[in-house]
């Protein structure tokens, strides 16, 4: 089983490198790397330029969000299972991608997902919040649930035929994403209940009060563009849902 993964980047030289690493040093073999730049300009390219004989694909032209580059890495994808890994990001082990597959393969569904820790961006080593998830049952999503997307893996054939990121949703296309999958479309799933990523802290949707609000509306949107009712209630839960992230100790 062929598994794609995608890095979307812009102007990360400092954290580029750990994750292009992460992923070539994956013990599982049949992995297509392919990276998505947005026309870097602070020397991105020439760290990512001195692994270009190990990667499927490499892209670097200008896009109006980091969507738009997954998008573009969705279409580059030929592996049966696609995932994606950040420029800020790592894999929490050199083995995610072998458990990946091996559940994949033995369980036959169309989707999964993990464990994520955020971790500090000045000390990759300090978890600063655990995101412990779950199996999906229905009602989930109306009560503010949803997996971590940095660890969730899907089939090519569900893109295929459900739809990629919807980028009229600059900070909530994943969210949007993965509701319409699981909630409107019930594709199968799993979890794994490990870390399957690490996270540096400071993601868009995090980064002050004003993108907070704007994701929430957003949050909002995503039910409505599918044609479901969500309402403000799943939103605030959404939010709160994250409280307990604070407390929770990782074994990562």
């Amino acid at each position: 089983m062929k598994v794609s993964i995608i890095t979307d980047v812009l102007n990360a030289k400092d954290t580029i490198e750990q994750a292009i690493q992460s992923v070539l040093n994956q013990t599982y073999s049949n992995i297509e790397y392919i990276i998505v730049d947005g026309r870097s300009t602070d020397g991105t390219v020439n760290i990512i330029n001195t692994y270009r004989d190990r990667l499927a694909a490499f892209i670097s032209e200008p896009d109006n969000n980091h969507f738009e580059a997954m998008n573009k890495g969705l279409r580059l994808a030929t592996g049966e299972v696609i995932g994606f890994l950040h420029a800020d990001d790592v894999f929490a082990s050199n083995q995610i991608i072998e458990k990946v597959a091996a559940a994949f393969a033995h369980r036959r569904v169309d989707c999964l997902w993990g464990d994520l820790v955020y971790v500090s961006n000045k000390n990759p080593e300090k978890v600063i919040r655990f995101w412990r998830s779950c199996n999906y049952r229905p009602g989930l999503f109306k009560r503010g649930w949803m997996p971590p997307h940095p660890t969730f893996f899907v089939r090519k054939n569900v893109y295929e035929q459900y739809g990629c990121f919807n980028t009229d949703l600059p900070i909530s296309a994943d969210y949007e994403l993965m509701l319409r999958f699981l909630h409107k479309h019930r594709i199968s799933s799993c979890y794994l209940p490990e870390v399957l990523v690490r996270m540096r802290l400071g993601g868009l949707s995090n980064k002050s009060f004003k993108n907070i609000m704007q994701k929430s509306m957003e949050d909002y949107r995503a039910w409505g563009v599918n044609g479901l009712a969500g309402g403000i209630y799943t939103i605030m839960m959404k939010n709160i849902s994250k409280i307990p992230q604070f407390f929770v100790k990782a074994n990562a």
